[in-house]
């Protein structure tokens, strides 16, 4: 996924601290280097590490508990309430190790995560060896972290300052949406990023039901031309769904150089409606795919992702060539690099970029026989079929064993989760 977009066959990557030094075929990288540790991928296909665009990686803990209903709805009547009676520092900690784990199971190197605790967040993630840009969710009601907006403006500045220089580990800002954060508070956010250099992530335009708010509220004025008018918007900001947005409205994205995380899956079990995805990748917005939080998609697979922006889009736009293979792949990788801000590290295999590989096996029965590679990738490759994960050099998962992390205790912790949940919710 470099910028030629070279597939090279019986090719081979050379890594040193962390890093790619070189890419080419396997005769030329032989005939440089010599390791102390090879990993063999014959007969297999080595891409790179896939980006999670925008999740709530806890909420792995909510997965199922409430299915079918309105955003609205699902959101008022279920989500936050179990949130409210169940979510502690605890919680998080082992949501985010059981999606940490589904994640790397599934060829996952990179996810951008807005949730609360955030703070056990990056430790869960740092200790696992996965690379998270992982924001602080500020919201104006009181939550499981922090009773007041300025508590959570507090703790929020704390979190970044700690994490910030960290390898792994890009801590950022994470007001809500604009229809749960004050104008004033969205205005203190976003100062707030431009003090520590820190990204400014937020869910925006992403229902009829946040359009019809904004505009009752604001003089008539939609969601992404609002948080425009304050001030909001910068090269920093990573802005989840982007489904109310018309041509007008994509150019301010970007001209600020805004990143776009696109959540088919999500969007089509929540009724959301379908983002503009064929302009956005007409006009080279910064676009990736994330798979949102496992309550409302309900996993952490970015091939489901793959499969479904490709397939909605040729369905609901009434043409087959639109979304083509390679581009939801690149959406996966090197597009979500972009949309994440982080283009020069990750995203791609070339020399220079941190080692965040994948090595998928291709020669199981659904694979089987193979003519093109994206056409592979995107329309028949499982979570199942990844073999091997690295991440900034570090093996992370080898022939399907997860070396960073605990999988029996993380299900065990898992569901005494579930009893507990399912006992706040008969309480209602």
């Amino acid at each position: 996924m470099d910028g030629q977009r070279r597939v090279i066959e019986k090719g081979a990557v050379a890594v040193q601290k962390g890093e790619i030094v070189a890419v080419g075929t396997a005769v030329e990288i032989n005939q440089k280097y010599s390791s102390r540790l090879v990993l063999n991928a014959q007969n297999k296909v080595v891409i790179p590490g896939l980006i999670n665009a925008h999740t709530h990686i806890p909420m792995t803990l909510f997965r199922g508990i409430s299915d079918d209903l309105d955003l609205q709805e699902w959101l008022t009547k279920y989500i936050f309430p179990a949130e409210a009676k169940n979510v502690t520092e605890d919680f998080v900690r082992v949501g985010t190790r059981l999606g940490l784990a589904e994640m790397i199971r599934g060829g996952t190197t990179t996810y951008c995560d807005m949730y609360y605790y955030e703070d056990a967040i990056a430790d869960e993630t740092f200790k696992a060896g996965v690379r998270g840009v992982l924001g602080e969710t500020l919201i104006d009601f009181p939550v499981p972290d922090n009773k007041t907006f300025a508590d959570a403006l507090i703790y929020t500045e704390k979190f970044v300052k700690k994490w910030q220089g960290n390898p792994l580990i890009t801590p950022a800002i994470a007001p809500h949406a604009p229809y749960t954060v004050s104008e004033e508070h969205l205005k203190q956010t976003r100062a707030l990023s431009d003090k520590l250099n820190a990204p400014l992530l937020i869910h925006l335009a992403e229902a009829d039901s946040e359009t019809e708010f904004i505009k009752k509220n604001q003089k008539g004025m939609r969601p992404i031309e609002y948080v425009e008018k304050i001030g909001f918007l910068s090269d920093k900001t990573i802005a989840a769904h982007v489904i109310q947005a018309n041509e007008a409205e994509l150019e301010i994205l970007k001209r600020r150089g805004v990143g776009i995380a696109h959540n088919p899956q999500s969007n089509m079990k929540l009724a959301a409606g379908v983002a503009p995805v064929p302009m956005m990748l007409a006009k080279d917005l910064r676009l990736g795919l994330g798979t949102d939080g496992a309550a409302s998609n309900n996993d952490l697979s970015l091939w489901e992702e793959m499969d479904a922006a490709a397939k909605l889009h040729k369905l609901f736009w009434k043409d087959p060539k639109l979304v083509t293979a390679e581009q939801a792949f690149m959406m996966a990788t090197v597009g979500g690099a972009r949309a994440l801000h982080l283009e020069n590290q990750i995203g791609s295999i070339e020399a220079g970029k941190r080692a965040d590989i994948v090595i998928i096996d291709f020669d199981n029965l659904h694979q089987t026989p193979m003519y093109n590679v994206y056409s592979h990738l995107v329309y028949a490759t499982k979570a199942g079929d990844v073999r091997h994960v690295i991440i900034n050099g570090k093996i992370v998962m080898r022939d399907r064993n997860l070396l960073t992390l605990d999988e029996n205790g993380i299900k065990k912790d898992a569901n005494l989760y579930r009893e507990k949940i399912i006992k706040s919710l008969s309480n209602n």
